[in-house]
This record gives C-alpha cells, sequence and structure tokens, in this order.
C-alpha cells in the first residue's frame, strides 16, 4: 500500500514538472500518456492546495464526540455487564442521539467485546484476604527443591460425551441443522467415569478409576467428610505431610492444567462407550510428557505472585478455570 501512494505521488509531481517546464495539458497527457482532464485535474489542485499530496476527506463527521467515546469507555470498565441499550439511554440522557449498532462499533473500536463470562468459584473476602493470599504469602520463598517433592492431587468426572470447550462451525445461513454443521449430544453427557490422580515435578502417577459413592476411604482432600479419622491415620502411617490448601482455589492446583491436557486429548479420540473413556484416559494420562510436570511445578511461584498481586483473587490460570466445576478441595502432599 505504501508503494502504491509513493508511485502516486511520483507520478503526480511528474505532471506538475512537465507544466512547470511550460507544457500545456495535450502535451503532458501524451507523454505520460494519461487523460488529458487526468493532467489537468491535478494541475489545477496544485494551483489551488499547493501540493500533489493526498488530502484527508472530508466525510460524514463522527457521530459521537471525543467526550462521549471516554464516557462510553468509563461506564463499561466501571460496570463490564452494563447492556449496549442502557448504554445507549445513557447518551440519551445526555442529549446524544445515537443507535445501539453505533454504541457497539464504538466500543468495538475502542478494544470492547461481547463476550461471555467465564464461571470461576465463590470467593468470599475471608478465603481471598485470609486463606488464598496467605498461603501464597508463606510459599512464594519456598526453594525450588521444596515444590519438586510436593505430590499434587485432585479428582475429575469425564463424560462420554462431554462437550470440550466452546465449538464453532463455518456454516452459511439456513444451514445450522445439517448433520455436518451439528453436534450430537445425549441426556446426562452419555455416561461419566471419576478418577483420582497425582503428578509431581518427576511426571504423573497413578489414575485411579471411582467406582460407587465417593466416601473419606476412596476421596481424601480437605472437605470435612475427607478430612476424617481413617484419612489421617492413613497419612500417619505412610509419613505423608500434608501442605494447607485454601479453599476455592483451582488456579492453585497445577493438576488442573493436566486435567485439562487429559480431557483434550481424550476428546480428540472419540471414545464410543465408557470401556473405551476409561481406556483411553489411562492411555493419554501416561503419555503426559514429565518436562510437561516439570514446567507447571517450575513456574508456581508465579502462580503465587499473581495471587499476592490480584489481593487474593482468581489469577488468570484459565485451564484451571475452566475445569472448577469439578474441583472440591484438593490435596497436596509433601514428602520428607
Amino acid at each position: 500500500m505504501l508503494e502504491i501512494c509513493l508511485s502516486q505521488k511520483k507520478f503526480r509531481e511528474e505532471i506538475i514538472a512537465l507544466h512547470k517546464q511550460g507544457k500545456g495539458y495535450k502535451k503532458i497527457a501524451k507523454a505520460l500518456n494519461v487523460p488529458r482532464n487526468t493532467a489537468g485535474s491535478i494541475v489545477c489542485k496544485f494551483k489551488v492546495e499547493g501540493t500533489v499530496a493526498t488530502l484527508p476527506g472530508r466525510g460524514r463527521k463522527k457521530k459521537l464526540s471525543a467526550a462521549a467515546t471516554r464516557f462510553l469507555r468509563r461506564q463499561v470498565v466501571k460496570n463490564p455487564r452494563v447492556t449496549e441499550k442502557h448504554l445507549q439511554q445513557d447518551l440519551v440522557a445526555t442529549g446524544t442521539e445515537v443507535s445501539v449498532c453505533t454504541v457497539r462499533r464504538i466500543l468495538n473500536t475502542e478494544g470492547f467485546h461481547a463476550r461471555t463470562p467465564r464461571p470461576t468459584p465463590l470467593l468470599t473476602q475471608k478465603q481471598r484476604k485470609k486463606s488464598r493470599r496467605q498461603y501464597a504469602e508463606n510459599h512464594i520463598n519456598k526453594p525450588p527443591k521444596f515444590w519438586n517433592s510436593v505430590l499434587w492431587s485432585d479428582e475429575t468426572k469425564l463424560e462420554l460425551f462431554g462437550l470440550m470447550g466452546q465449538r464453532y462451525v463455518w456454516r452459511k445461513k439456513n444451514e445450522a441443522y445439517t448433520e455436518k454443521n451439528t453436534l450430537p449430544t445425549v441426556k446426562h453427557g452419555g455416561g461419566s467415569v471419576m478418577l483420582w490422580g497425582c503428578f509431581a515435578a518427576s511426571g504423573t502417577g497413578n489414575l485411579q478409576h471411582v467406582e460407587g459413592t465417593m466416601d473419606s476411604v476412596k476421596y481424601q482432600d480437605n472437605d470435612p467428610k475427607h478430612t476424617s479419622k481413617s484419612t489421617k491415620v492413613c497419612f500417619q502411617k505412610k509419613k505423608w505431610k500434608i501442605l494447607e490448601w485454601p479453599s476455592q482455589s483451582p488456579d492453585l492446583n497445577p493438576i488442573e492444567n493436566l486435567w485439562w491436557d487429559l480431557k483434550k486429548a481424550v476428546a480428540k479420540r472419540t471414545p464410543k462407550n465408557i470401556t473405551e473413556l476409561k481406556a483411553i484416559a489411562h492411555e493419554e494420562w501416561a503419555q503426559i510428557p514429565q518436562e510437561r510436570c516439570q514446567k507447571l511445578v517450575s513456574g508456581y511461584a508465579s502462580r503465587l505472585q499473581q495471587v499476592i498481586t490480584a489481593k487474593g483473587c482468581l489469577n488468570n490460570f484459565e485451564t484451571a478455570v475452566n475445569s472448577f466445576k469439578s474441583l472440591k478441595v484438593a490435596f497436596c502432599v509433601e514428602f520428607g
């Protein structure tokens, strides 16, 4: 585009140069192989404007002033859930008549786009400050050797036909229900399996399939029923130290990233029944590279720093948040 603009400017300058040499429109047109009217219009513009550069077009004036645009920006920053209709009504109240489409277009040009809000666990003030933030501050300076000795553990649910994130198709109008453009579903996900797994910096551990109702013998974490006497006795016998853990904190457990990796890998292989789902889950879990596990553990300090910076709020670990619905409160074991 820049080359085209430069060539056009150079072409116009040649016309003006011939004009200054005393040549008429006809001779200029013949020398440069352009219509006589083109040469004449360029020369006339030069006489009036004193330049051959392309001048800013007049165009239609903006419907919103700079002040009105700033007003919209402030409103959505203050309240991201405000609707376009309400914003339009606010502008009308200030004497600016615009359509909802104009409001949307202006917000888009300012970098704001309507998106579905991500679901996250509800955090109380106490959980943010006295639990999550305190946990992060207590562990931010732990050496890499400490985190390399931690066994991260949690449970997750895999659905046979569970939807793995948002999916899109390219289609034409009135082709929404063409078979290739649809996503087949079944009631209740077509069945599911509950899995319990663990990993450390050295790699993934065993993946266990949980049969029947979860109780304190099968499921061990910080939930009241999971901190039963039998669970504590089990830990004492194995001489495991339990890492203190803040509730409602999927972003603090890096195994959530591995669960997301597992679910994507299983979905790609499209298991047809529960038996295949179990087998594929175990295969894919075992194939997760050790480097992936080490990277998650090595970057754990950065998660803690984000929690401190966010004053205890959830940090921006998307895969963890995507998995929070199946999260209870995981436990992590430190091996001495």
